[in-house]
């Protein structure tokens, strides 16, 4: 990475900011330390921290430019604490935290932690590294955990001086083992940048550098990656790149005026309280430039998945209130310059706008992400599971308009965090009807059709255990309901099998962001609520069949192009799933019979509820016999 420069900060190019500003060590040892800030409008800013009893008297810093304060401490060292006392406009005096901090205190304490964070010594995945791909033709399966809740450890409570939470490192080994087993590809996980409230999920940031201390120290959070690439695992960070906290200790009104975000006036602040980063302002693109390069720099994460970039691409998120030109020119910016920095990472966005081009790229007039969340796909998919079998009819389309627009962007199907809490139901729970055993075909064959419909895919933890409690960050997933509940155990399985099928299988992912790895075969049953359709690689070919009626249909006639053997490889009505059982269990030959657009057909067995994927083998055709011309025959030889 190249040396910094103030020009490039300001004119919004820069990405390594976090190697200037902040503190940092000034040798090998941990005494001696480098303080730097960024505060142009104020008069005076001091260096208080334990290393002179957070007396801002002893250490006021230089002005050494137009806008940056610098002091070398030589009595400060690794692991100490401190904070900027800046002398704003106006005579106010605020103890800050540092802006560019690599380590924080936890809440409800706001120091910042004098660190040595590059340590290259502590990773062993160079091979991994050098190796991962953006996986447009890989199977990427994303499980989306929250690091604090996916399990907790037993004994004391943290107010008698136990553990809340596993360490990053502490958690990594079982997690790792719990992908593979599962068939997860990758792990995505909630925002890690320091916050100071639980039940934000860290999505409102107070510190954009720092690893929250409530999972351990950064070292250890480099050993969790770490861990997880040894596994050929790989790492999403969720990040808020929108918009801050308003805790005053924080980056709001830094030096006495807006620095970092918008004046007060109504796009100031979000809908979440927070403020607004401005984006028109260069410092501000340097710095959100730099911390996303940070985190991949740093921490060697895989991806970044950007929250509510909607919000950023329409002034507060409203379309009607026209595009932020601002936003949009630094996201083509900060995505073409990441790629160039570092290999094959994934940029993901979480657009719920229908703003064209998010993963175009930037030569083509994109915005150069990698990858977008499908919102409509998700909150169409989970209105139609909701409807009544008898009305789904009317609704027939919801399911099928997917495809219709599904090649303009590069999407991921989600289903997120987002869809499992404040009153909204778990996945299972949204399923029609109050029968238990209804509700799990339903979902079993709701998976089916996620998992095999073109594009990545992102479940969030406990949605694989079908829980039909919502997620609480206070307690870890039930886990229980593996042993004491048969039907749990069965839907694990299931989801395992599933996802071994798809990330096991290229006709489920190689061709998933080009026409001819999708066919409809039925798009249309409204009548049976049935739909039908091919997944293709480059050399394989699967059918998929989603029943979403109750009823069975037996001698179910099914088109297909070609002559061919299907073979059925997973049904969701299968006993071992908790289903009624109603399997294909033998290969079925296709009759030479015209159906629908097809010149043939098989006949086959749909369980109520239920989907079935048949791997398809076409039957070996009569090569025509070739004459032999002697002629020719004796020229060549």
């Amino acid at each position: 990475m190249s040396v910094f420069s103030m020009d490039e900060f300001y004119r919004g190019e820069s990405a390594n900011a976090y190697r200037y500003f902040g503190a940092h060590p000034v040798s090998d040892s941990d005494s001696g330390i480098m303080f730097r800030v960024y505060a142009p409008a104020a008069y005076r800013v001091e260096v208080i921290g334990d290393f002179n009893g957070w007396n801002g008297g002893y250490h006021g810093m230089n002005k050494i430019n137009s806008g940056v304060f610098e002091l070398e401490i030589p009595d400060a060292r690794v692991g100490q604490l401190y904070k900027f006392r800046v002398y704003q406009q106006g005579g106010n005096v605020v103890d800050k935290a540092d802006p560019y901090a690599f380590h924080s205190e936890l809440r409800p304490n706001t120091a910042s932690i004098v660190t040595r964070i590059h340590r290259d010594d502590v990773f062993t995945d160079e091979k991994w590294m050098k190796s991962r791909t953006k996986c447009y033709d890989k199977p990427m399966n994303i499980y989306e955990m929250h690091m604090g809740s996916w399990r907790k450890p037993y004994g004391k409570s943290e107010a008698d001086g136990g553990a809340q939470w596993f360490r990053y490192d502490e958690i990594a080994y079982d997690l790792a083992k719990y992908l593979k087993e599962n068939k997860y590809t990758h792990v995505e996980v909630m925002p890690l940048a320091e916050y100071p409230f639980d039940g934000s999920w860290g999505y409102q940031v107070s510190q954009y550098f720092s690893a929250t201390s409530r999972y351990g120290t950064p070292e250890q959070l480099m050993k969790f990656v770490n861990v997880m690439h040894e596994n050929n695992i790989g790492v999403i960070i969720d990040f808020a790149f929108v918009h801050f906290v308003s805790d005053n200790y924080s980056l709001g009104n830094f030096d006495g005026t807006p620095l970092y975000e918008y004046p007060p006036s109504d796009v100031g602040q979000s809908q979440w309280g927070s403020y607004n980063f401005n984006l028109a302002k260069g410092e501000v693109q340097s710095y959100i430039l730099s911390c996303a390069a940070f985190w991949f720099d740093t921490f060697h994460f895989d991806g970044i998945r950007m929250d509510a970039i909607n919000n950023a691409i329409y002034w507060m998120g409203n379309k009607d209130r026209g595009i932020n030109d601002r936003s949009v020119g630094f996201f083509k910016r900060m995505n073409k310059k990441l790629n160039s920095l570092f290999n094959n990472i994934m940029l993901i966005a979480e657009d719920s706008s229908d703003y064209p081009g998010v993963t175009r790229p930037v030569e083509e007039g994109g915005l150069g992400f990698d990858y977008k969340w499908d919102m409509g796909w998700m909150n169409d998919t989970l209105k139609y599971m909701k409807i009544d079998p008898l009305f789904r009819k009317g609704s027939h389309n919801v399911i099928n308009w997917s495809m219709a627009y599904f090649y303009y962007e590069r999407f991921i199907m989600p289903l997120s965090h987002d869809e499992v809490v404040h009153g909204k139901a778990t996945i299972v729970q949204k399923m029609f009807g109050g029968d238990y055993e209804n509700k799990f075909a339903q979902v079993r064959t709701l998976y089916a059709y996620m998992m095999t419909h073109p594009g990545k895919q992102l479940n969030f933890m406990g949605n694989e255990l079908a829980m039909f409690r919502e997620w609480d960050e206070t307690k870890e997933l039930d886990w229980f309901l593996l042993d004491e509940y048969p039907m749990h155990r069965k839907f694990n399985n299931y989801i395992k099998e599933l996802n071994t099928l798809v990330t096991e299988n290229p006709a489920f992912y190689e061709l998933d962001y080009k026409p001819e790895g999708f066919l409809w075969i039925d798009a249309d049953n409204a009548d049976a609520n049935v739909y039908s359709y091919y997944r293709m690689g480059k050399k394989q070919k699967y059918i998929v069949v989603l029943n979403m009626s109750p009823v069975r249909r037996d001698n179910f006639p099914v088109a297909l192009k070609d002559p061919c053997t299907i073979t059925e490889v997973l049904n969701s009505d299968d006993t071992r799933f908790g289903g009624s059982g109603a399997v294909n269990p033998n290969p079925i030959k296709s009759m030479d019979e015209r159906f629908n657009q097809f010149d043939n057909k098989a006949l086959i067995t749909l369980p109520p509820f239920g989907a079935c994927v048949f791997e398809v083998k076409d039957d070996p055709k009569k090569a025509p016999v070739k004459k032999i011309d002697k002629a020719e025959t004796k020229k060549a030889k």
